[in-house]
């Protein structure tokens, strides 16, 4: 073996004896509680404290005037802040869809889980759609069969929830029976089909609305639904919805 044999062996040798097996056996942590004690970086507030005042601006800017407080718990089977959405979704939402396809939406079902804050009465700003909205959920419209749309009726004859509901009307019977529907003061024909405005999130399945998923196509409109509200307050100077007879049971 000649003497660069034997250092490159010797090397070998000492890297191999020297290797470990490092295994992780324990992480430790501590929780570090967020709060007005920790001290401020004045160099990090000074640099966000434009971006900071101008958004609250953009949020804070008035875009019309709300009569009365709307909650979701106002109503049984339809509530004022419900139809209003469903209402936005349609006349904002309808405009968009026709530009694309020549069609017009048929009509509209979101849902009461969807609402998540009051509208308290006074003005109406961005910030009050973000509240009311705080999720990316969007606008798409379904095409569903006649069958399709007969379950999506029976599935809000069950649910007995105000889920909201636009150009759809439902009744039932004085003891909670499923008695008629139409669209738009018209019979449903179930033998045709029909544009359905709704969210993504319920269009995958959201609320076990399953029906959505048996349809004949979808159309994005790439559409928020806190900015169809928000583009809904800019148009209107005072919003003052009402419960009707959208959905309903009859009493003796």
């Amino acid at each position: 073996m000649n003497y660069k044999h034997l250092i490159l062996f010797v090397t070998l040798i000492a890297f191999c004896s020297c290797k470990q097996d490092y295994r992780l056996n324990k992480i430790e942590g501590k929780q570090i509680n967020i709060s007005d004690s920790l001290a401020i970086n004045q160099d990090i507030e000074a640099f966000i404290k434009p971006y900071r005042e101008n958004v609250n601006k953009n949020l804070d800017s008035i875009l019309a005037y709300a009569a009365d407080t709307y909650s979701k718990s106002d109503g049984e089977y339809n509530t004022a802040i419900g139809n209003m959405m469903a209402d936005a979704v349609y006349y904002e939402s309808n405009p968009v869809f026709k530009s694309r396809t020549g069609e017009d939406i048929d009509f509209v079902l979101l849902n009461h889980g969807g609402i998540r804050a009051i509208i308290s009465k006074g003005n109406i700003t961005s910030r009050t759609a973000y509240e009311i909205m705080p999720f990316d959920n969007s606008v798409v419209v379904v095409k569903l069969k006649g069958a399709q749309v007969q379950e999506l009726i029976e599935y809000l004859v069950k649910a007995k929830r105000a889920h909201p509901i636009s150009r759809l009307n439902i009744v039932l019977d004085n003891d909670g029976n499923f008695k008629s529907a139409g669209l738009n003061g018209s019979p449903i024909d179930f033998n045709t089909t029909y544009n359905v405005a709704t969210n993504d999130y319920l269009y995958s399945g959201g609320d076990h609305m399953d029906f959505f998923k048996t349809n004949d196509s979808l159309y994005m409109l790439d559409y928020k639904i806190r900015n169809v509200l928000i583009d809904y307050f800019k148009k209107i100077d005072t919003l003052n919805p009402a419960i009707d007879n959208r959905f309903i049971q009859l009493k003796n």
